[in-house]
């Protein structure tokens, strides 16, 4: 992976992106300031277009969070590649701020976003690919999905 690019990486992961998703609220996917690309909240879209929804702790259990959670990455590489054209074009991931729909009881928050997080360790490598993190509970979000995250990328 050391001298293969972020593409190619993907590439290798054998995983597809769903359609970028339409706001639907009044805001921009993705911001571009300076060196800096901010990306809205996202939520697990599947390829046929549906959300994954369900609350963690009830309706779902933490692997499932943690597979929605790589959906959700894997929405935001879709708005991303939409925005700029590539993920070369990404140098790394600053931030990840990810929200899990879940039972007041549940504590596995970091278990769930962690899908997120390893699939952009896969592409931008362990260095480049992880950022810092906040992984939260939440009592509900839009359309009961089941995880939300948004995210802050440094371009070349």
């Amino acid at each position: 992976m050391e001298n293969s690019t972020p593409e190619q990486n993907f590439a290798q992961l054998g995983l597809t992106l769903p359609p970028a998703p339409t706001p639907a609220g009044v805001y921009k996917p993705c911001l571009i300031d300076g060196k800096h690309l901010f990306v809205s909240g996202h939520g697990p879209v599947k390829d046929d277009k549906t959300l994954i929804v369900g609350r963690i702790g009830k309706e779902m259990t933490a692997d499932q969070g943690k597979l929605a959670a790589r959906q959700v990455g894997l929405t935001i590489l879709s708005s991303i590649k939409a925005q700029i054209g590539s993920l070369d074009k990404i140098k790394r991931v600053i931030k990840v701020l990810g929200m899990v729909n879940c039972e007041s009881d549940f504590e596995k928050h970091p278990y769930v976003i962690n899908g997120c997080s390893e699939l952009f360790a896969k592409i931008w490598g362990d260095d480049n690919g992880v950022g810092v993190r906040s992984a939260v509970g939440m009592g509900s979000l839009p359309n009961n999905i089941s995880v939300e995250i948004e995210a802050l990328f440094e371009l070349h």
